[in-house]
């Protein structure tokens, strides 16, 4: 996985509107969970990030499939959910997450999902903490509905390395 995730990450970085990106940095994992830094122009990006234990429906092409937390060292975003899915996601239904009883929808853009409200991602970061697994839903642009379940094992010391390696 980690060779996949460097390059989805490095494909990330590069989309970005700046002139020099280098390879995200794996700095450490945190059972289910891994941490890397990227150096993005004049900032430094924190990312826990985490790929699904199942994957359902098995018989489809699901590409690579992440969730992410994000930090960002100026500032600009502080533990920041998202998710990637391998594949052109269609925004009716929305994406979904679940964690226990408690549900996001997600807007998406492309083969991103994000949390809109600030609140809501707050929201949605405390219950990873807390929680066990966390559920996700999303309809592919061909009209597939897929689900995948995440461990949450390891999260909380992963977000809190990737906070301190964005201080």
């Amino acid at each position: 996985m980690t060779r996949v995730l460097m390059s989805v990450l490095a494909a990330m970085a590069a989309a970005l509107p700046v002139s020099a990106a280098a390879a995200p940095e794996q700095i450490a994992t945190y059972q289910d969970w891994y941490v890397y830094v990227n150096d993005i122009g004049d900032d430094t990006i924190c990312y826990a990030v985490s790929s699904p234990k199942d994957k359902s429906p098995s018989n489809v092409q699901h590409g690579d499939v992440y969730m992410m937390v994000a930090t960002w060292a100026s500032g600009a975003a502080s533990e920041q959910p998202s998710f990637m899915a391998g594949y052109p996601l269609r925004g009716t239904p929305d994406p979904e997450i679940r964690i226990g009883s408690d549900r996001w929808d997600l807007f998406a853009s492309g083969n991103e999902g994000f949390v809109e409200a600030p609140a809501e991602e707050d929201r949605l970061v405390a219950a990873m903490r807390r929680g066990a697994n966390m559920r996700l839903s999303a309809t592919s642009e061909r009209g597939t509905a897929t689900e995948y379940r995440f461990s949450l094992l390891g999260v909380t010391s992963a977000l809190e390395r990737a906070a301190s390696a964005c201080r």
